[in-house]
């Protein structure tokens, strides 16, 4: 039996980290509106935790071919039946972090949680720091034709000289462009793109707050970015990592907008205009194998590499930018995959859509929608 929890501010959380969390507005607006969304890869007889009952049945019943028949349950109603559960309850959330836990406890689910020590040590390697240092570098080194490279910064006076050395930065091809980011945030939010003095002077303060609430910030070299994609995984109980499929997405200025659901076939004949097969396979098996060792004994569920295609700087070839980002949660291109999908189904286009509320449209098209989105 599995209890499910969509918080999609567990970003948020993880950057706050107070067990009592109050997510923005817009957060709360997410987790109410989509509440519904683990019944598209729950179990039969799964409950899913939402705030509003009635209004989960009413929009998961625009997916009800491709939904569960789950249980909807609110804070309240689990309060009432874990006393009565005489199996023991699995729980997955979005992502783990104190305000999860904290809900766990009004439910009398704590001990489903992990230990203290494991949630600080989910916090850290959830960090750009961890990935920077310890994923990013293994992964770029296990194929020919891969880039990316991020420090960390924990004093505002050394970014600072940096950020007016003239345009040049210690960073990759001696480039001036440059994206900062939090170490810890949510998609889209925490990152600026620092491309001229200006950019600079308007960011600065931002960046000196990022670095006196969250230790330091990260300095990356801006690429000439072609395309963006990922990777997603699953980390076993038996501590093995297994490697789930393509995720192919769309962004607005570094904020989630849509998937495709396409064939894992089709997605690989798209990116083979760009890289090779051998590349992607070296990839894959390079965040299997690292990540196995890393996460033994601390993290088991899904979770996901954010990547790029960019253009070298001689715009003569592409390179691959194998882990823009490490999600050690569930992520959209999970939820993609998890909905049915072979070759004689049209591609489809899923993404969240905000009108006064937050809605989740699933579109189906004759077009190549995944040609489209990637040329």
């Amino acid at each position: 039996m599995t209890l499910h929890i969509f918080n999609p501010e567990h970003d948020i959380a993880l950057a706050t980290n107070v067990t009592r969390f109050t997510a923005p507005h817009a957060g709360r607006q997410l987790r109410a509106d989509l509440g519904f969304l683990p019944a598209l890869w729950a179990a039969d007889g799964d409950f899913v935790l939402v705030d509003d009952v009635e209004a989960a049945l009413e929009a998961v019943r625009h997916f009800r071919r491709l939904a569960a028949e789950v249980l909807f349950v609110t804070v309240e109603d689990m309060q009432l039946l874990v006393p009565q559960l005489t199996d023991n309850m699995v729980v997955k959330p979005w992502g783990w972090d104190l305000g999860v836990i904290e809900q766990l406890q009004q439910m009398g689910l704590q001990q489903q949680a992990p230990s203290e020590a494991q949630l600080a040590s989910i916090r850290t390697l959830s960090s750009r720091k961890w990935a920077a240092s310890h994923l990013l570098p293994v992964v770029r080194s296990s194929a020919d034709g891969l880039v990316g490279e991020a420090s960390y910064i924990d004093d505002f006076d050394v970014l600072q000289h940096m950020m007016q050395a003239d345009g040049s930065l210690p960073i990759e091809e001696g480039r001036g462009e440059a994206v900062l980011k939090a170490p810890w945030s949510s998609s889209g939010r925490g990152v600026r793109y620092v491309l001229n003095p200006d950019h600079w002077r308007h960011n600065a303060s931002w960046a000196r707050n990022v670095i006196d609430k969250q230790g330091g910030i990260m300095l990356e070299p801006y690429y000439n970015k072609v395309k963006d994609f990922g990777m997603e995984f699953e980390a076993c109980a038996d501590g093995r990592v297994e490697y789930r499929g393509l995720s192919a997405f769309q962004t607005v200025n570094g904020a989630y907008t849509g998937s495709i659901i396409a064939t894992e076939r089709a997605k690989r004949e798209m990116l083979s205009r760009y890289v090779s097969m051998q590349q992607l396979e070296a990839v894959s098996d390079s965040i299997c194998t690292t990540m196995a060792k890393a996460l033994q004994g601390i993290y088991v569920g899904p979770f996901g590499v954010d990547m790029m295609i960019v253009a070298s700087e001689d715009q003569n070839r592409f390179l691959m930018h194998p882990c823009v980002e490490l999600n050690l949660r569930n992520t959209m291109g999970h939820v993609a995959l998890s909905l049915p999908c072979d070759d004689t189904m049209p591609q489809r286009l899923m993404r969240i859509d905000y009108t006064n509320r937050y809605h989740l449209r699933i579109v189906e098209t004759n077009e190549n929608v995944l040609n489209s989105l990637m040329l």
